[in-house]
This record gives structure tokens, sequence and C-alpha cells, in this order.
């Protein structure tokens, strides 16, 4: 069964990586959306009438005015709510609310008001509404300062700020790799959801994680010293501590990279060291022919390094989902690596005349049953 999905809010954290997610599903067929639509009857009728699920995650979540959050809230419910009566369509409408549902602030009223608003709608109806509630996420591109504490301190440490902590409290957190899986299941209905009404349902998802925000500030240091510093990859066996450091690789300013190895010379000839890892990976070369391209895939979770020592290469990066390509140029005669985040398209080229010789680690030895590795063009 084909399930055509729009998401409000695609533009978004979660929205992305949502989006992006499930663009590698043959059985999805996406529908885009455009925050214009929201104030633009005809085009949001459009995109209503052509979707069989729509995931409604476009909220504000902070303003210096509390009053706009909530009105603004409520507000692109009610208009998403009138353009599907308008249109006389029913689709199953995935409600994203938060677990401050219960707190006495206006964002959190939102949300709960925002949630018995489709409720009343879908029992007036054959329409469906499944609605989750989210606890803080983290992941890569949030954005500092809006979307999590993680997103604020990766942001600072990685552009030598001081991140300040002024509440060392316990937070509840999942990674969105682990919100989006949830999100993928409830669209294709293989998840199950609570009754709470007459075609209304809802899905209470509980933090992966607990963890004081002083120590997530303590392992984000340490990667900056360790794996900015010195290169150095630190321990992956830890689910948690592989999310939070792809997390952190993400706000790694561009200009980081090429980073030129220490190459120790004498009379019989160079050593380099190519990776220092506090963790398992799988270690691989390659030979490339002048003119030669390889690569143009991405990964969603696997950590990368490209290592040049000798020819000319060109390394290039592409965020999925953005036209912006970063090059980097690297010669054997300086080696030097490029490590390369998720979610972003990379390939190598050989730029030179001679042969050029790469050396590759990456965290998980290759597994064709789950690879990990998504082809695009940079």
């Amino acid at each position: 069964m084909k399930f055509r999905v729009g998401i409000t809010g695609q533009a978004g954290f979660v929205g992305y990586h949502l989006y992006s997610t499930l663009a590698l599903k043959e059985q999805i067929e996406l529908v885009p959306f455009k925050r214009s639509f929201f104030s633009n009857d005809k085009a949001l009728g459009t995109f209503v009438k052509s979707c069989d699920v729509i995931v409604h995650l476009a909220a504000m979540n902070r303003h210096e005015d509390a009053n706009v959050i909530y009105e603004t809230n409520i507000a692109l419910v009610n208009t998403l709510i009138s353009a599907c009566d308008k249109e006389k369509v029913n689709p199953h409408i995935i409600f994203s609310s938060s677990s401050q549902e219960v707190n006495d602030n206006l964002y959190g009223k939102s949300k709960k008001e925002g949630k018995h608003l489709f409720m009343d709608w879908a029992n007036k109806g054959n329409g469906k509404v499944t609605s989750l509630t989210i606890p803080n996420v983290f992941g890569p591109f949030g954005k500092p300062n809006y979307n999590s504490v993680v997103a604020t301190f990766c942001h600072k440490i990685a552009h030598n700020e001081e991140p300040v902590i002024h509440n060392d409290s316990e937070v509840g957190l999942i990674y969105i790799n682990d919100l989006i899986s949830k999100f993928s299941k409830v669209i294709e209905d293989k998840i199950e959801t609570k009754n709470i009404g007459k075609n209304s349902y809802e899905l209470l998802i509980a933090p992966e994680t607990h963890i004081k925000v002083s120590k997530i500030l303590s392992l984000l240091k340490q990667y900056k010293s360790d794996y900015m510093g010195k290169g150095i990859f630190p321990s992956l066996e830890d689910s948690f501590e592989k999310a939070l450091f792809n997390t952190f690789r993400c706000y790694v300013p561009k200009d980081h990279y090429p980073v030129k190895y220490t190459k120790h010379t004498d009379a019989r000839g160079s050593f380099v060291e190519i990776a220092r890892t506090e963790t398992s990976g799988q270690f691989s070369f390659s030979t490339t022919v002048p003119g030669i391209t390889r690569g143009n895939h991405y990964h969603t979770r696997k950590a990368e390094r490209f290592a040049v020592i000798s020819g000319k290469a060109l390394i290039q990066l592409r965020k999925i989902g953005t036209d912006d390509v970063i090059d980097y140029y690297l010669d054997g005669t300086e080696p030097a690596y490029v490590d390369m985040p998720i979610w972003h398209t990379h390939n190598i080229k050989n730029i030179g005349d001679e042969e050029l010789i790469t050396l590759f680690w990456i965290n998980e030895p290759y597994n064709e049953k789950d690879a990990d590795t998504y082809f695009e063009n940079v």
C-alpha cells in the first residue's frame, strides 16, 4: 500500500529529518509543503486534497511573548482543520504534541488544546487523528537557542564559546532518528496506539535517556578536546553517546577541514598516524585513476574518515535537501583527512595526473543487509 504523506513544518528540525527519512521508503509518496501555504487558501486546499496522511509539525516553540506562541499554534491547527472541511477531505492527521501538555505554560496549553481541536474534528467526520506526545528531542541540525539544550551546547562548544548551565537538572531525551522511527510506524499503522475517543488515538513516547545537563556538557567538551583537537574518535558503543557524538559532528565548522596530519620523516621515509579510535571499525583503502569520482552517497548513522596520502583530491559534501556544496582540496604531499557528517552526501575525485591513494575508516564494518548507504549525487 502506498501512502501520500504531507508534513506541515517540513523545513523545521523534526520535519527535515522526517521528510528525508520517508523519502527513502518506496511505499511513501511525499507531498511537498511550504510555510506560505497557511496564508494561501488555494495552496493549502490543494495540499490537503493530495494527502492520505498529514503530519502536523508546524508550530512555534519559543517567543518572548508566550501569548504569541499560544495564538500562533492554535491558529495553525484551526487553519488546517478549516482547509480539510472546505475541501471535504478526511486524511489521517498525525499531531506532534509535547510532554509539556501537563505543564502550566502557554506552549503546553497550545499543544493540549490543539490535540482536542483535532479530536473534535475527527469525531464529527470520518477523519482520524493520532497525537504523539513527544519528549525533548536532540539530533543533527537542531537550531541553537531554540530546539534543545544539546543544539545550543554543540554549537557553542564547536565554535569556541563557553555554554552556561542555568539549571543542572536531569533531562529526558530521545534521539531524532528514534523519534522518526515512531512517526514512520504510525504513518504505516505498524505500531499500537491508545484509543482516546472516536477516530482519535494517542502514542505516549517516553525519553530513551535521562541524563544531567552537566554530563551532556562534559561529554561534548571531551569531543571538542579529543575529536576536534586530536582527531580521536570516542567510544561509540553506548547508543546515547554515539547519537550525541554524531550530533556534535554536524556542528563542526566547515573550515575545520581538511585536517593535516603530522608527518614523521627520516632517512627510511615517512610515517603518518591515520586514525586513533576508542571504538571498533573498519579500515580500507582505494586507488583512483585521474578524473574518476568515487562515492556520491550518504549515511544516517555512520562516522567515516577519508584520508588522502598520495595524489591530489577534491572531496565534496552537501547536506541532503540543500544545494550548497562544500569543496575540500587535499594533496598527498601533505597528508590530510576530512570526516563525513551524517546526512551529507559526499564524494572524492582524483583531480591530479597520478594515481590517488585514499585510506578510509568507518565505525561499522560493511553489512550488505543494513548498509546505511544511500546513493545521491553531490
